[in-house]
């Protein structure tokens, strides 16, 4: 795909640029049209400003502004060893230099997504929903379309993109909204014939504040469509099984409600669309191509090749998609056939490995009942609310009693082999894996080492 990552940046580059037009001529326009004779360079200045404003917005806070509040922890291999299975997979059929790191959103909707603007920052997002509805052929279909982003760099480009479009949208708001508030000058050049050139002005700056950011909107969404059917023959590469991809798109678009996290902003990053999951039409507003048509081009696919999707491509949209030396360069590949294997966690799982991650500690009642003591609890006791019973918090106790300190030693003992969290000296959850070996643990809270002694040596 190398020939199509090229592309993609003359494309980027173009797409940018007009963008950088639409901003230039609105501010110098918006100036003149409102401050009168030399108010242009001014009108640029804040164009510029309120392009770094943006920029800085978008890549000092990326993740809480696709996160939208939805918060979402970083897994490790313990956490899920058959996801990361997977995304090593991908990482390593894709090329990519790194292997992306994993978030795991609580969200009974499925859906995913990717971010990052340079590798180090590379991320796939999964809600839970998604790894206990999809079976691993489905969720490698999933995972290898997000790993298709990334290699192909259109999330680099679609975050800047999203700046240029906020920023047209946001100086354009402030022309129109001041220039209905009568904020247009008048200097002495309207008394001296320049009434005539300050009205062309007036009328282009109307026009570019109304269109600017309509017709930016049109390329961004149009640019968007294209990359996803891109991703979606990328997934089908790396995979070799179209279907996988196929059904969980299916599934996918026929959840019942999109992620609780959604929003206009975030929405076009996901793999399909919450706010248009179902419809079947494409328009110049939509983000993605129709959910149907990219089953049907997937399903359509002879083998699992760039060839094989091109064509099927073809025969749905009558032109083409792919570079001509990115299908010569591309081999054959036959499909495999199914796994046959199931979700990578179950239901209750994937709710445990979210509450795990987000600092909850497990209290199991003798009834039967998991209380999950959030963080920030401070109570050393909780009730269970089903039978009654007042059980302790799991925490760690101070090595020499009674003095606590920052600087004083921890000892805890574990109950289990698996999973199992409890708290520090200052609060903080402490979690470990059922492969924790070690005899000790750092607290990420104070930073104070705390002693582990194992349930085989408890027992003793």
């Amino acid at each position: 795909m190398w020939e199509q990552i090229r592309a993609n940046r003359r494309r980027s580059a173009m797409l940018i640029s007009l963008m950088g037009v639409v901003l230039v001529l609105l501010g110098y326009c918006g100036g003149e049209a409102i401050l009168g004779g030399g108010g242009g360079f001014i009108g640029l200045i804040v164009a510029v400003v309120v392009l770094l404003v943006q920029l800085g917005i978008y890549f000092a806070g990326a993740r809480s502004l696709v996160l939208g509040g939805a918060g979402g922890t970083e897994l490790s291999r313990d956490d899920c060893p058959r996801l990361f299975n997977i995304v090593e997979e991908m990482q390593l059929a894709s090329g990519l230099p790194v292997t992306p790191k994993v978030l795991l959103i609580q969200d009974p909707s499925p859906n995913a997504f990717a971010f990052g603007h340079k590798p180090e920052d590379y991320t796939i997002g999964v809600t839970s929903g998604l790894l206990h509805r999809l079976n691993r052929d489905e969720l490698q279909g999933v995972i290898a379309h997000e790993t298709g982003h990334l290699k192909n760099q259109d999330v680099q480009f679609m975050t800047l993109a999203a700046v240029m479009l906020g920023s047209i949208a946001v100086l354009a708001e402030i022309v129109w909204r001041t220039m209905r508030l009568g904020g247009r000058a008048r200097s002495r050049s309207d008394s001296r014939g320049g009434g005539q050139a300050q009205l062309v002005l007036l009328v282009i700056a109307l026009l570019l504040a109304i269109l600017g950011p309509l017709l930016a909107q049109i390329l961004y969404f149009s640019c968007s469509r294209k990359r996803e059917f891109l991703a979606d023959a990328s997934a089908a590469q790396f995979t070799r099984y179209p279907e996988g991809l196929a059904s969980a798109l299916e599934k996918i678009s026929q959840a019942a409600e999109p992620p609780a996290f959604t929003n206009k902003a975030n929405a076009p990053m996901f793999i399909v669309n919450p706010l248009a999951a179902t419809a079947e039409s494409s328009s110049v507003f939509s983000t993605h191509p129709p959910t149907g048509e990219r089953i049907r081009i997937l399903r359509a696919m002879a083998g699992a090749a760039l060839a094989d999707y091109e064509v099927a491509y073809r025969s749905a949209h009558g032109g083409g998609l792919i570079g001509s030396q990115s299908l010569r360069a591309a081999p054959a590949q036959a499909r495999r056939d199914a796994s046959d294997e199931g979700p990578v966690l179950g239901r209750g799982e994937a709710r445990a490995t979210v509450r795990r991650n987000a600092g909850y500690v497990p209290v199991r009642c003798t009834c039967g009942l998991e209380i999950g003591v959030p963080p920030g609890y401070e109570r050393k006791d909780v009730r269970c609310v089903r039978c009654g019973s007042v059980w302790p918090v799991p925490a760690a106790q101070a090595a020499v009693p009674p003095v606590l300190n920052a600087t004083q030693p921890m000892r805890y003992t574990r109950q289990r082999a698996g999973w199992e969290s409890f708290r520090c000296g200052c609060g903080r959850s402490v979690l470990l894996s059922p492969t924790f070996t070690a005899s000790s643990v750092r607290c990420a809270g104070c930073g104070r080492q705390i002693e582990v002694t194992p349930p085989s040596a408890a027992q003793n």
